[in-house]
């Protein structure tokens, strides 16, 4: 048998050796850790606005007193570590920093570490919305849960704020409720229709002192929402007078205001505490809160629901909260309110209208 060969030249037998002995890691071989770096020099920050994956940060010095550290805080633009995941990084955030946290143009940190939050108020777009996990993050870490409405252009949207109350209660934030433009409608009607839930309220007149509205905001985290058109803006400008916030008018066809603030931004009001405005929101989902927690939005009605039947939906015949309400317990509007919002669960839409 003819030797093999290549061109003219015969090919050799190969010697082997220990080298050439390739062995195929197997599985554990090279077990994947899940110690992470400590980041024990990593600095903290309060996530202040969020853009296409930027998250600009304040950041303080450690020591000194308030008004010293103020002076020294500093801004620091960051992306997140991909060590983080999917774990997501929205406004009023605490976290942790490493890398270039200077501060200085085109120097970018990494974002680490997320600390335990104390609340996080979310929505969905609608309520049978469920394109991308149905829970939107709003804001991380506030106590107090402004809800900005006009008494009139636009007209007040009852339904809307309950939504947004119960939000509230199932993130187990403050409500204040905020009535804007006085000047164009009396607020004695929609005081008068939370004034049983024990909502407390603050009036506001453009232009006007603000001063009750200060004392609920001073020392809180405090995150202002509202639909379109409401003064939300101009309210916000008036707070911060550097905060420089678009301000729309109300169309006058449609009654509804333009969406001027297009993310969130945390602001910090010049006698101590934040105040984290929204964009303007014309639906508020409530896909990700039970049944359970809808109705402890309504405390008034809960009392009601004692005698109901074994599994009632509260929104067919047999339900108790028809007897408690047409036995003066509770406003009939606030039942509606309730089983319009246990329909829109159900696929059913919300009408906003008041």
């Amino acid at each position: 048998m003819a030797p093999r060969t290549h061109g003219s030249r015969p090919l050799k037998k190969r010697q082997y050796d220990e080298e050439d002995v390739r062995v195929r890691p197997g599985k554990g071989s090279r077990p994947r850790t899940r110690i992470r770096p400590a980041h024990e020099d990593a600095v903290e920050g309060f996530v202040v606005a969020v853009d296409r994956g930027r998250y600009t940060t304040l950041v303080q010095p450690e020591k000194g007193s308030a008004a010293r550290r103020r002076q020294g805080a500093r801004l620091v633009v960051a992306m997140k570590a991909r060590e983080l995941g999917r774990k997501g990084v929205v406004v009023g955030d605490r976290v942790a920093l490493v890398g270039d946290v200077s501060g200085r143009p085109d120097t970018l940190a990494r974002v680490v570490r997320v600390e335990p939050r104390t609340s996080m108020l979310r929505r969905s777009a609608d309520d049978t919305d469920d394109t991308d996990g149905i829970e939107r993050p709003v804001v991380a870490n506030a106590d107090q849960l402004v809800i900005v409405t006009a008494l009139a252009d636009p007209l007040p949207r009852p339904r809307m704020i309950d939504r947004i109350l119960v939000a509230a209660f199932d993130a187990e934030i403050d409500p204040l409720l905020c009535l804007t433009k006085p000047d164009l409608a009396p607020p004695d009607e929609l005081v008068a229709l939370y004034e049983p839930l024990g909502v407390p309220h603050v009036v506001v007149h453009r232009g006007g002192a603000l001063d009750e509205l200060r004392d609920h905001l001073r020392g809180r985290i405090s995150v202002l929402v509202g639909h379109s058109g409401v003064g939300k803006s101009t309210l916000v400008n008036a707070l911060v007078p550097d905060a420089n916030r678009a301000v729309s008018q109300v169309n006058a066809v449609t009654g509804r205001g333009r969406h001027t603030s297009t993310s969130a931004v945390a602001l910090e009001l010049p006698d101590g505490g934040w105040i984290i405005d929204t964009p303007g929101v014309r639906s508020f989902g409530l896909a990700h809160v039970s049944v359970e927690t809808v109705l402890a939005g309504f405390p008034d009605l809960v009392e009601g629901t004692v005698p109901c039947p074994k599994g009632c939906t509260h929104l067919s015949d047999g339900c108790a909260l028809d007897a408690w309400v047409t036995d003066g317990h509770a406003d009939p509007a606030r039942l509606e309110s309730l089983r319009r919002l246990l329909s829109s669960r159900e696929g059913a839409p919300d009408d906003p209208t008041p």
